[in-house]
């Protein structure tokens, strides 16, 4: 077992961890009079997105084993959010990250993972998400001496910091501002199935009868960060609790930019699996089924301008 030594810098990262507003987004249009829907602001982490919550635990629990030791390097796969997160404590806790991504995901993503010093190894975009997580596990087995393997798609402590932080601070704040009511309704995707598996037990302790739907994206080149799923020799994430899910929508990446455009004018600058988290649960709250509805806005549409989906040509006003 090793000691997690911290400098100020560490500390103060690690602190700023969770605890984000809940927006309330129940004047958006087709929201039913009288129905509550409500979104996590995850940007406003240290690293600008959701994947600081578990990556944070992942890092210093595997400090504290031990795995770290000897220089190691810490080696995982991801899309981009989970590989800044990574890169942003490493730098701060003064473990060396290497990250392996797919070539597709947003220039601003990589170049904010180079900026903290991590080695980034990226695959082929056309090849997808599964293939940097099997190249994630072959460095790792071909140099067990150079690396630990994170492996955030089987690591507990991604789902349980969800379930601890995440998944009570929602209870917590839709209590809040309703009085004491529970949550009824949660709109997620899986990416590691962190975030779905983590909130959605907790809700579940919470109030079983708590309707979860899961987005499902396009195939490629879909939504960054989410998985379709179901298809033949895709990887299921093995710390995915897929009997949580109740309903699962494909949401084409259309959908989600205009949804993403919407929230613009409401001021707020989200990615596009936050626009496809939203665009599904305006579906849900249209049903008129639940009350009170609670999504995620993982990052920061800073994080895409690269990609176009800001551009003025994409406007249609």
């Amino acid at each position: 077992m090793s000691t997690l030594k911290l400098g100020a810098a560490g500390k103060a990262l690690l602190e700023g961890v969770g605890n984000t507003p809940l927006v309330n987004l129940s004047d958006l249009p087709g929201v039913p009079a009288g129905v509550s829907l409500f979104a996590k602001l995850e940007s406003v982490n240290p690293g600008g997105s959701i994947k600081d919550r578990p990556v944070s635990r992942m890092i210093t629990r595997a400090i504290e084993a031990g795995h770290l030791d000897g220089g190691r390097r810490l080696l995982d796969s991801s899309s981009g959010n989970a590989g800044i997160a990574y890169a942003l404590f490493g730098a701060a806790l003064g473990v060396s990250i290497s990250i392996v991504v797919p070539g597709n995901a947003s220039r601003e993503r990589l170049d904010r993972i180079a900026a903290h010093g991590a080695e980034l190894i990226l695959t082929d975009p056309i090849e997808g998400y599964d293939f940097a997580l099997r190249t994630a596990k072959r460095l790792a087995a071909e140099q067990p001496e150079r690396y630990w393997y994170s492996n955030q798609y089987a690591n507990e402590n991604n789902w349980k910091a969800h379930y601890e932080t995440t998944g009570q601070e929602i209870l917590d704040q839709v209590a809040a501002a309703t009085g004491g009511a529970l949550p009824d309704a949660f709109i997620a995707g899986v990416g590691t199935g962190g975030t779905i598996t983590g909130v959605g037990r907790r809700l579940r302790v919470a109030n079983p009868q708590v309707h979860i739907a899961s987005v499902i994206p396009d195939i490629f080149p879909g939504l960054e960060g989410l998985k379709p799923l179901g298809h033949e020799g895709d990887i299921v994430p093995d710390i995915l609790d897929e009997s949580l899910i109740d309903a699962r929508q494909i949401v084409p990446i259309e959908d989600a930019l205009e949804t993403c455009r919407m929230l613009a004018k409401s001021g707020l600058y989200v990615g596009p699996s936050s626009g496809a988290y939203v665009y599904l649960a305006l579906k849900v709250a249209a049903t008129g089924r639940y009350q009170r509805l609670v999504t995620i806005l993982n990052d920061t549409g800073e994080r895409y301008v690269s990609t176009g989906m800001w551009g003025r040509d994409s406007d249609e006003d």
